[in-house]
């Protein structure tokens, strides 16, 4: 790994300070015209970027900070946000805050600490978005089970359990198509 140049340390030492690289460019000497993507470029060297996760791994430690701190915390805030706080006004004769029988609650703070937590547990991840393909094919999978169901359970004015037997292992054929020779 190469060695970094006193102006790249400097540009990683104000990295850290916002996390805004073109910021840290400019105060890091860099031309103020292409700091963009002077900063752009800087992040995309292997050993800066190493050295920047070793500098954030290192303040997270420094400060216990883990994805547990960080999950648990997101959860209090969800809690905290999601409580209907009473309404409360000053009362001229009692010379006080009193409730006005009306509520709120953070919908906002609350809908930031749940997205928080459902990208902290991968809830979000492309493999578990379900296309709509997936949907229907789920839609018509569960209509041909009702139908069977209704099929053994003689729903269809079916007298003989065994013509609904024949008639479901018919169709579980014709669904993986084969035709029952």
């Amino acid at each position: 790994m190469s060695k970094l140049t006193p102006k790249q340390e400097l540009f990683i030492q104000e990295y850290m300070k916002d996390l805004n690289a073109t910021q840290a460019a400019k105060r890091a000497g860099y031309s103020e015209r292409t700091a963009y993507r002077t900063g752009a470029d800087l992040l995309k060297k292997p050993q800066i970027v190493a050295r920047i996760e070793k500098m954030k791994a290192d303040r997270a430690k420094r400060n216990q900070i883990d994805a547990d701190w960080v999950l648990q915390n997101f959860i209090k805030v969800a809690q905290m946000s999601m409580k209907a706080e009473p309404v409360m006004t000053f009362d001229y004769e009692s010379k006080g805050m009193v409730e006005t029988g009306e509520y709120q609650f953070d919908s906002t703070g609350a809908n930031k600490a749940l997205e928080n937590i459902g990208k902290h547990i991968g809830f979000f991840d492309n493999k578990h978005k379900l296309t709509a393909a997936h949907i229907e094919k789920i839609k018509a999978e569960t209509d041909l089970t009702k139908e069977r169901i209704k099929l053994l359970k003689g729903d269809k004015g079916d007298t003989a359990l065994i013509a609904n037997v024949a008639e479901l292992f018919k169709a579980i054929q014709k669904g993986n198509g084969t035709n029952g020779d």
